[in-house]
């Protein structure tokens, strides 16, 4: 579906979005984001009409940007279309199956988006560098996942894999940030910190992750998410563009008078109720 746009050329769009310093006007980047969730409902309505099935997986450093992505794309969705899936460590169980069998139990039925914050490809970055795995699976699973993923989309379900691609420098500051703003702390954890220590290490593990995995049927679209405001319009305008949905038509509603049968003073029936004080 193509979407609706000024008749601006992207240079003027950008120009009238910019600040002096180069970054978005919020009054700018919050009227481009209307309007792709507005998008984003028409494509949940026709998922849901057409039994689609869809999963968009995200993957990227820490701190590159992924929850704040997610959390524009679901805003203004249903949770019950728009799934996400952020699946802890791994049981001693679930290490003891294939590895990616775990996520297998989260794929969508008819009508549902996934969204996977990390997925499989955590075997390709954080087990690879750190070494939670063996370099036999390592090597196995860069093997068979193009193969595993191609059975995922031949039986009906579209993968739209994104890597969030965020900058050394952009990467310090947002996590100096982390350090002391009580309000992102909880996002710190000593692996985020290793991993801070190892930037070149990752660098290759996704080097090597592009190489081996990014198939025609399941490639790899990056996107630069320095600038948060941008990577997000950026992503959600071209996740809306790789999938073929069209507007839906919707009957015309009217709300029903309200029954005076069996009326009372619902209100006076609350006094006695352990009401929550009113600070606010």
């Amino acid at each position: 579906m193509a979407l609706k746009s000024d008749s601006s050329s992207p240079d003027e769009v950008r120009a009238k979005a910019d600040h002096a310093n180069g970054k978005m006007k919020r009054k700018a980047y919050e009227k481009e984001m209307h309007r792709l969730q507005v998008e984003l409902c028409h494509l949940q309505d026709w998922v849901k009409e057409t039994g689609a099935r869809i999963i968009i997986l995200f993957e990227g450093r820490d701190a590159a940007g992924k929850g704040g992505t997610i959390k524009a794309i679901t805003e203004r969705v249903s949770p019950r279309v728009f799934r996400v899936v952020a699946l802890p460590a791994p049981t001693d169980r679930e290490k003891s199956q294939m590895f990616i069998q775990r996520y297998f139990a989260h794929f969508p039925a008819a009508g549902e988006i996934i969204i996977f914050d990390r997925s499989w490809y955590n075997r390709a970055g954080v087990e690879h560098v750190m070494g939670f795995c063996t370099p036999e699976e390592y090597a196995r699973f860069l093997s068979r996942c193009p193969t595993i993923e191609k059975d995922v989309v031949d039986g009906g379900i579209q993968l739209i894999k994104i890597w969030l691609e965020v900058g050394m420098e952009e990467q310090e500051k947002r996590f100096n940030a982390r350090i002391t703003d009580p309000l992102r702390q909880w996002k710190l954890s000593p692996m985020d910190l290793e991993s801070f220590r190892r930037w070149y290490d990752y660098s290759r593990a996704r080097d090597q992750m592009f190489k081996a995995t990014d198939s025609k049927h399941a490639p790899w679209h990056v996107v630069h998410s320095d600038d948060k405001k941008r990577a997000r319009l950026n992503c959600i305008s071209y996740i809306l563009s790789l999938i073929p949905y069209k507007k839906t038509k919707h009957k015309k509603v009217k709300l029903p008078k309200r029954s005076d049968k069996r009326k009372y003073d619902d209100r006076a029936s609350l006094k006695e109720a352990n009401l929550v004080p009113e600070k606010y």
